[in-house]
């Protein structure tokens, strides 16, 4: 009779997505701390690693290996197939003596090539002492940050990442450790896609050889493309994409999205017009950061008693609301010396206004006033409620126009879009897979680098759509984002900060407030809880070398090394930790669900959100006819090709993880799977709260109910 054998028992799971199993060759290596495994092929009778499988496999030692610290899985041609992909979800090892130990993948891996994975049980820098695990964490971030190379857009911008260096490596040829990275259910690349009728080709799913594991998924993109053929063929067929010149009149604007309409669009198309409305937007529109509390009128805002007197009526001033706290103030001072731009050969125009709002008795927010510039002055009048009807509507007009350049630009784009991709770019490049703090952010950058690279080939790029339908164009665009990092601080980046910064904590009927500040604290206590498990004190935080570094990358590609921005370098205490993680994630999920989901309800009614303006402001008043008013807002052609951005980007596609659904279990201690499922608990709670408040608003409020915001910016 021969030795006895030691048999490892390994459950292997194919991810459910399409085309996720493989028919190339499967081997297993087993490496314990005893001893390694003979590289053993995973075979059994009939089909392995089909789609959705999960498959039982025997690897037999000569004698037992000791603790598992690393299987390595061989991927090797079988017979005449091409490469064929494999989507490996997990598996699980049994020792003789009945020990599990998980190893969490979830990845793609491509080519033929050698995945070393570790146990599930996540550690820091500071818990490996083993040559071996210390090698292969090593090994891991060298390949890495081979493949996400970080790249300078534009001066004054957030570092982002150079796609041209997928097309540097081949992936049979590289440890396949690069592989470790976010990831989907995919198919192969189906190359490049011309949207009928849209404004220009969108290369979707993947550019430039996007890595695998960060494209987006066959279900994403259809669902993208289906969602765009029916609109733009629609505005192609009635030839509004091709139509130059202004709107005859407003109620045409109407017809562009008749079969789109939703029930705030509507109410939006109602009320647009409203001074109440127009406060609302500041609160609970696209862009609900704009205001702060003033004690005193700025020089270049020289407003005085008199102007405002009738509205504010009898028994108070403006100096008393000041004192009680009831003036806001949105300043666009940002856009003063913007770049311009032509849209169908003709100059565009932009204003730097100054916006004076009054929260009244009844906690109602109006406008009190407006400015149209920063400088004061004769050719600059202030704008006030007593005005003519027209003069006045298109006062707030500009001021519409600029809420939508700051928005789009800086709101949107630049602090969740371009500052996601960051912290993405610093994980993948920093942490390894076996980190606590990668396996914690791993889902809240699904699908962000894949999404901006997209919007730099199709929007930002040189003769993009932001060229085609804002008055500033690209240069506008770059000034605008460059000049906001330029004043971005870390106190605006934290919610209940910069609330309070803005003075803002006390208005009434907030709700972005409200849900952010609720949906804040959930996260805040799932983080702690998480980092307290992980950083007992002080020492295992400043002794993380690789979190070190992945907030010194942070601080150096996202914001430049400016200390002035009260961002940080360098962490000391779990507390300090818990809060920087609490605001990343908030950022790439609430934040961005908050000024990205409502674009096409707010924006549908062009006239609440225009994109260029085609006369300059005016110099004085008692001038509006409704034909100067319609002359001065954009073209047929530029609205319909804006507001089909807006449908897109506003209708998720398929293929959602809403906040707090991790179903790929990175985490397999049980500590950190009660805290996910506590903060599941308090979302749903939260949601719940939610949708009982909106039962009694004429305008529900639902861009922060926890299902309806995504994981990540992946849209």
């Amino acid at each position: 009779m021969g030795p006895t054998m030691a048999v490892y028992r390994l459950c292997v799971t194919t991810g459910s997505y399409l085309k996720a199993g493989t028919l190339d060759n499967i081997y297993a290596t087993l490496v314990g701390t005893c001893a390694e495994s003979p590289k053993q092929k995973l075979d059994r009778v009939g089909r392995d690693f089909a789609s959705g499988s999960v498959q039982k496999y025997k690897v037999r030692c000569a004698a037992e290996l000791g603790e598992i610290l690393l299987l390595r899985l061989h991927k090797e041609r079988f017979a005449f197939f091409r490469k064929d992909p494999w989507y490996c979800s997990c598996i699980s090892v049994t020792a003789p003596d009945g020990t599990v130990t998980h190893f969490p993948s979830y990845q793609w891996i491509e080519g033929y090539c050698t995945v070393e994975l570790r146990p599930g049980t996540a550690r820091t820098i500071c818990q490996d002492s083993l040559p071996l695990l210390l090698d292969h964490r090593k090994r891991e971030l060298q390949a890495r940050q081979e493949c996400y190379r970080w790249k300078i857009y534009a001066p004054g911008f957030p570092r982002m990442l150079d796609v041209s260096s997928f097309e540097e490596i081949e992936s049979d040829q590289k440890f396949a450790l690069t592989k470790t990275v976010p990831c989907a259910d995919q198919d192969d690349n189906p190359g490049n896609r011309y949207l009928p009728g849209f404004p220009m080709k969108v290369d979707i799913p993947s550019l430039l050889h996007m890595e695998p594991n960060i494209r987006y998924s066959a279900t994403k993109t259809a669902s993208l493309i289906f969602n765009a053929i029916p609109a733009s063929l629609g505005m192609k067929i009635r030839g509004l994409l091709d139509r130059q010149g202004s709107w005859k009149k407003l109620d045409d604007i109407r017809n562009i999205f008749w079969c789109h309409k939703t029930f705030t669009s509507e109410y939006v198309t109602e009320h647009w017009c409203e001074d109440s409305f127009f406060g609302y937007q500041y609160l609970n529109g696209v862009n609900p950061v704009m205001l702060h509390c003033l004690s005193s009128l700025p020089s270049k805002l020289p407003v005085t008693n008199d102007m405002v007197a009738p509205l504010l009526g009898p028994g108070t001033c403006l100096q008393t609301e000041l004192e009680r706290g009831h003036i806001f103030l949105a300043d666009y001072w940002i856009l003063a010396e913007a770049p311009v731009h032509c849209l169908n050969g003709r100059q565009q125009y932009v204003a730097a206004p100054l916006c004076l709002l009054w929260l009244n008795p009844q906690g109602v927010l109006l406008p009190l006033a407006i400015q149209l510039s920063q400088t004061p002055g004769p050719e600059s009048p202030i704008f006030l409620p007593t005005d003519c009807e027209l003069d006045w509507l298109l006062a707030k007009t500009w001021v519409r126009n600029s809420e939508f350049l700051v928005h789009e630009n800086n709101t949107h784009f630049l602090c969740t879009h371009l500052l996601c991709e960051a912290f993405s770019m610093a994980t993948l490049r920093q942490l390894p897979l076996c980190h606590p703090i990668y396996k914690l952010l791993l889902p809240h950058t699904r699908y962000t680098l894949q999404v901006n690279t997209i919007a730099r080939a199709t929007l930002l790029n040189p003769e993009g759509l932001v060229d085609k339908v804002t008055s500033i164009g690209r240069r506008g665009l770059i000034y605008l984002m460059s000049t906001g990092l330029a004043h971005f601080t870390y106190t605006d980046f934290c919610l209940p900060d910069s609330l309070r910064a803005r003075g803002v904590l006390n208005i009434p009927n907030y709700h972005y407030r409200d849900d952010g500040l609720k949906i804040w604290a959930a996260i805040e206590r799932f983080v702690s809880e998480i980092v307290s498990y992980y950083y007992p004190d002080d020492a295992s935080v400043q002794q993380d070398s690789e979190l070190q570094a992945w907030v010194g990358e942070i601080f150096a590609q996202a914001f430049l090394g400016r200390e002035n921005s009260g961002f940080p370098s360098r962490l000391c205490t779990p507390g300090e930790l818990g809060k920087y993680l609490t605001a990343i994630i908030f950022n790439c999920s609430a934040q961005h669900a908050a000024v990205n989901s409502g674009q096409h309800d707010f924006g549908a009614w062009m006239p609440n959100a225009p994109s260029s303006m085609r006369q300059p402001p005016p110099q004085a008043k008692g001038n509006t006819t409704m034909k100067t008013y319609l002359d001065t807002l954009p073209e047929v052609n530029i609205t319909c090709s804006n507001l089909l951005l807006f449908w897109l980007v506003s209708q998720e596609p398929k293929d959602q993880r809403p906040l707090g659904t991790y179903p790929d279990e990175h985490f397999t201690e049980e500590a950190p799977r009660q805290s996910i499922a506590a903060f599941q608990n308090c979302l749903a709670q939260i949601s719940r709260d939610i949708r009982e408040r909106n039962e009694s608003l004429a305008l529900p409020y639902a861009y922060l109910d926890p299902p309806l915001i995504e994981n990540s910016v992946s849209i």
